[in-house]
């Protein structure tokens, strides 16, 4: 049997077996509590060698406890013994996860955030989520703590908190502080960092909830031109922005850039699908109009007033790309997108001239493209209760997806 403990952000209020010949946990967790007599002690740091050993007792049905942090169930090693030796061998008392102590430290709910690890992962999904929903909680690890969040988070997103909560259930070590993603990254954090929390500036509690979690995505998308201001019609189409939609998959934990976003229709149904958003936009009023639209439907979009391919230099790269409008400038700034884009390229193109050198900006930066030709009419009523068919402009919508990166040996 192996009996997996979690320690440390709560009280630490259960037996520890006392037959167990070999105790496996971080140095913090061994130091902190009296060990069975005689049992050989694992320092956790690659997880495989450990895994071994313990694989080992297990052979001979010898007794093995596991110390870990919080809830082990919650991102933790329960996930990795359970896989390697069957959920059925283990018996796991889990103490409180540092994001519901971190949580009950400034006295709000947790039921409807969003809870993201960083630890031994790419933080720019942390990063994304951070921006993109209002109350986060972040996982942290070694180059990915408070200082690298608040540094990705800086200047991209709304009035965000940091809440760094730090050595949770020390009563002599325990901090939990309020920053702003600037002063978070101007800070040495060192280790004891558990868990930082990203909430909007209204830290409001809530509506109650049914579901845990983030909340679930919008019941429509591709929604009517009439819902979003837009000057003189100039506005991605319901019927191209649902298949721009389609072909961008945005969700949560991506980035999307919306470039030459006008109205900013695609970017904001792209935020309300739960994705990060960077809309590029060149004219003064363009900005305001997409960011009036943002707040009409209560996403969070960070724009960006400037002339892409230029503007684009300093962003984050992005998971999909959006690319409107037109212009001379078109087949540069496709090109710029599809060289950082890491899954896909859509382009609206209006005008039948532009559709071969956009084709070709995106297939020589080595992505497959595809597109069609859409054209839709329609109803429209006419006097005597009666209804016409109304053409819309046809659109050319051309996107380039990246091939999947194959793996030698790997089959197919």
């Amino acid at each position: 049997m192996i009996t997996v403990v979690g320690t440390g952000t709560g009280a630490y209020g259960t037996r520890l077996p006392a037959d167990a010949g070999l105790v496996v946990g971080a140095r913090r967790h061994l130091d902190a509590v009296r060990l069975p007599e005689g049992a050989e002690r694992v320092v956790l740091g690659p997880l495989a060698p450990a895994l071994d050993t313990i694989g080992e007792y297990v052979g001979k049905e010898r007794p093995v406890l596991v110390l870990a942090s919080g809830d082990p169930g919650f991102f933790g090693i329960v996930r990795a013994l359970a896989e390697r030796f069957g959920p059925e061998l283990l018996d796991v008392r889990p103490g409180v996860s540092s994001v519901a102590a971190a949580f009950a430290r400034i006295g709000l709910p947790w039921d409807d955030a969003v809870v993201v690890s960083a630890h031994g992962r790419d933080l720019r999904t942390a990063v994304n989520v951070c921006r993109a929903r209002p109350k986060a909680a972040v996982l942290t690890g070694p180059g990915a703590g408070p200082a690298e969040l608040g540094a990705a988070l800086a200047g991209t997103c709304g009035e965000r908190v940091l809440v760094v909560a730090s050595a949770l259930g020390d009563p002599a070590g325990e901090r939990v502080e309020r920053l702003t993603p600037a002063e978070a990254a101007a800070r040495d954090w060192g280790t004891a960092v558990n868990v930082v929390l990203c909430l909007d500036g209204a830290h409001a509690p809530g509506p109650p909830r049914t579901v845990a979690g983030p909340p679930a995505g919008p019941s429509r998308w591709a929604l009517e031109e009439s819902e979003f201001a837009h000057r003189d019609s100039m506005i991605t189409k319901f019927e191209v922005r649902a298949l721009a939609l389609a072909r961008l998959g945005p969700r949560l934990g991506d980035l999307v850039w919306d470039v030459g976003a006008g109205s900013g229709s695609v970017a904001v149904e792209c935020a309300r699908l739960g994705a990060a958003v960077t809309a590029v936009e060149r004219t003064a009023d363009g900005v305001e109009r997409i960011r009036a639209n943002a707040a009409a439907h209560a996403v969070d979009v960070s724009v960006v007033h400037g002339t892409a391919p230029e503007a684009l230099a300093s962003l984050a790269d992005p998971d999909a790309v959006f690319v409107g409008g037109g212009g001379l400038a078109l087949p540069a700034v496709v090109t710029a997108c599809a060289l950082r884009a890491r899954r896909t390229v859509v382009v609206a193109v209006a005008a039948l001239d532009r559709v071969p050198a956009v084709r070709e900006a995106l297939t020589a930066a080595g992505l497959v493209c595809d597109g069609v030709l859409l054209q839709s009419s329609r109803l429209a009523p006419l006097p005597g209760d009666v209804t016409r068919l109304a053409a819309t402009n046809p659109v050319f919508l051309l996107w380039g997806t990246r091939p999947p990166v194959r793996q030698e040996g790997v089959a197919e």
